[in-house]
């Protein structure tokens, strides 16, 4: 059985459930469209911090934010179109802005659809117009995110999106990742390193990016909770994010579609035309051992 209920709380939250699997979503459109909350078997998958989520000042750390229009951030915040500068703060605007509700269904499926449209307060950092749109499905232990976005816009619009996931875990040291790639680069430094499955979980922070992808899934075993994570994705994802804080009790694992900066590099930026569309998905499962 499926059904979605709404609970008003300091924000409006609408709650995906299947009955038979005992899986819940909790989405929150006014608080930058996010997922605060999945729940399989009755086990929490995400982590997120309340107090952070509670202070609309501050961006969400937890559940599952939106990249758009870009991922990272840019060198002193800022970039240049058509010879003018642009500042543009980490990640985007997406995930901080309020979204609409467009549809919501029980058909045989858990379904919610919200979207974000360009404004004035989008154009003086990011002059296109747009409409974004994303729908999250649920389907026992399966989550699926899908993205559409339109180029409302005369002119072609440069972009990159992503996904930044926050799980929840109890002991880091219990992770077991099997990632396609045999590399990555360090986003501080630079620097390409060999990897061979495992972290260095006693420093203050990882922040990672696999750009040499073999595979178009990851999997994050985590033995202390029993769950073996599983992230599919397209073409249009080539790189995957590991991002985590010493002492802070998750991990991410985000595809991204282009890198930091690629407004002003280009490296794998998505440019669409007028009038186009674009469409990308991820596929989130999880599963108790």
């Amino acid at each position: 059985m499926y059904t979605v209920t709404l609970k008003q709380e300091q924000y409006k939250t609408y709650i995906l459930s299947e009955q038979t699997s005992g899986s819940e979503l909790e989405v929150v459109p006014e608080r930058g469209g996010i997922i605060i909350g999945w729940r399989v078997q009755g086990q929490e998958i995400f982590y997120l911090d309340r107090e952070r989520f509670a202070n609309p000042d501050l961006s969400v750390r937890g559940g599952v934010p939106i990249l758009f229009p870009i991922c990272g951030n840019l060198p002193d915040n800022s970039y240049n179109y058509n010879e003018k500068q642009y500042t543009l703060k980490q990640h985007g605007f997406a995930r901080d802005l309020p979204w609409e509700l467009e549809e919501v269904s029980e058909n045989n499926k858990t379904y919610l659809k919200i979207y974000l449209v360009s404004n004035e307060q989008t154009k003086a950092v990011y002059p296109f117009d747009f409409h974004l749109s994303f729908s999250y499905k649920i389907n026992g232990n399966t989550l699926e995110i899908q993205q559409h976005l339109h180029n409302s816009s005369t002119t072609s619009m440069p972009f990159s999106s992503g996904f930044h996931p926050y799980f929840l875990t109890q002991d880091k040291t219990q992770l077991e990742f099997a990632i396609p790639a045999g590399e990555y680069q360090d986003q501080r430094t630079k620097e390409i390193k060999f990897f061979n499955g495992n972290f260095d979980f006693n420093v203050d922070e990882i922040d990672v990016a696999f750009k040499q992808l073999t595979g178009k899934s990851a999997t994050v075993t985590d033995n202390s909770r029993k769950l073996k994570l599983t992230i599919n994705y397209g073409d249009d994802y080539p790189i995957v994010v590991f991002w985590t804080l010493k002492g802070k009790d998750f991990y991410c694992l985000e595809p991204w579609s282009a890198p930091r900066n690629s407004l002003n590099t280009g490296e794998n930026l998505t440019v669409l035309e007028p009038g186009d569309s674009y469409q990308a998905s991820i596929r989130l499962t999880a599963n108790f051992f």
